[in-house]
């Protein structure tokens, strides 16, 4: 990200660093968790046991959008703070904020933000997603602070479809179109007058694949048009920005997911062009985010002797989460909660998102913890903080009549 004035731009921290993290531990912090992490993550309770995959919460880009924003709200106490949109997926990490009285920005329709009442004497926090060039531009001009809590993963994407743009190459981003980190991405193109792609999934990703080889399943080049007209940059143009690409991708996506597109998408210019011109026409790089990667690798460890029941937790809207309910489905039962109020032992039920899609519907169920002995696992998306998945856990084993002393 280009540098602002001097003096009004904090990329590392901004000197207080000791003075919140005795305040991030107690809001965040799981004595429970930590117990458990302690022994090796995994402990035995009545007849349940307890298993925690060995990656789970906060990862280290989103820990230090938490503290840079804690950070600024303590160096700018008679400042106002306002926040790009929201700092991680987390509900309650950002009603956290709200309390602490930054004020949320909201994009319009469009996915651009109105920052008319934003003024020299402000202070923006920058999400862990980071924002476009635009809006980052439209910033700079006001003058006001800016603490940018941009994650280095994501950092890494952006250089790569710079690059790709730099060079003549159309970046095809594996992500969703309308996620801030998406948007923050493809926008790194206008560098250099570049263009990109945005796909879902494998079945988009074909629709460009088809075109690229010529296929008999190829749609036209103005059904290609139509179809990406939201999802691609303005005049996108397959027959002039289908020969040249670079693949990349939104960091919470399913990581096999987004190499497997790469590798296919691959393959089919090298059907079209030939071996020898390969690196002519094609270019990927590993952009998966470690803390994403790992997380998955922990679930898929944990499955090696499925639990009976997995519970993953984790803002609704969170992509890295809803990716891990999703492996966590594939392989035993598996409940997606935002946090522990979905679990009510009273009543005997679990509200929770039984879909990969960010916008299906909370159902509730009853009786879904069965008597008798049972192996339950837990995981929490990178935006999860542990005191949440702490007070889950204790819910959970709440249902079979252990109360939260016996815990500790």
């Amino acid at each position: 990200m280009d540098e602002a004035v001097p003096g009004t731009y904090f990329r590392r921290g901004l000197g207080l660093k000791k003075e919140v993290a005795p305040i991030l531990d107690a809001e965040y912090h799981s004595a429970v968790v930590a117990q458990i992490k302690a022994q090796g993550n995994e402990a035995v309770f009545g007849d349940i046991t307890v298993k925690l995959a060995e990656e789970f919460g906060f990862c280290y880009g989103v820990d230090r959008a938490v503290d840079y924003a804690y950070q600024a709200a303590t160096k700018f106490p008679d400042r106002r703070l306002f926040l790009v949109g929201e700092i991680i997926h987390n509900p309650h990490v950002n009603q956290r904020m709200r309390d602490m009285g930054i004020s949320f920005l909201y994009p319009e329709d469009d996915g651009r933000f109105d920052f008319s009442s934003v003024g020299p004497d402000d202070v923006v926090i920058l999400p862990a997603f980071g924002v476009t060039l635009h809006d980052f531009g439209t910033l700079k001009e006001v003058g006001c602070i800016l603490v940018d809590t941009t994650c280095g993963s994501v950092l890494n994407v952006w250089k790569r479809v710079e690059g790709y743009a730099r060079d003549g190459f159309t970046a095809i981003i594996h992500g969703k179109y309308r996620h801030e980190e998406t948007r923050a991405t493809a926008s790194q193109v206008n560098r250099h007058g570049g263009h990109y792609v945005i796909v879902r999934d494998m079945d988009e990703a074909r629709l460009l694949m088809d075109y690229i080889e010529q296929n008999e399943r190829a749609l036209t080049r103005q059904e290609l048009v139509e179809h990406f007209r939201e999802k691609a940059s303005a005049g996108f143009d397959p027959d002039r920005d289908l020969v040249r690409v670079g693949a990349a991708n939104q960091t919470t996506m399913l990581s096999t997911e987004s190499l497997t597109i790469a590798r296919a998408i691959g393959e089919s210019v090298e059907k079209r062009y030939g071996a020898s011109r390969l690196d002519e026409h094609f270019r990927s790089f590993d952009t998966i985010c470690s803390a994403t990667q790992e997380r998955q690798d922990a679930v898929m460890k944990l499955m090696e002797t499925p639990p009976d029941i997995m519970i993953v937790i984790g803002g609704y809207n969170s992509s890295n989460t809803n990716h891990l309910a999703h492996l966590c489905r594939e392989y035993t039962t598996a409940y997606h909660i935002s946090d522990a109020t979905c679990i009510d032992p009273a009543a005997g039920a679990i509200r929770h998102k039984p879909e990969l899609d960010a916008a299906s519907p909370e159902v509730e169920e009853r009786d879904w913890l069965p008597v008798g002995p049972l192996t339950i696992g837990f995981t929490a998306g990178a935006s999860t903080p542990n005191n949440k998945i702490g007070q889950t856990l204790e819910r959970v084993l709440a249902m079979r009549g252990l109360s939260a002393p016996e815990l500790v």
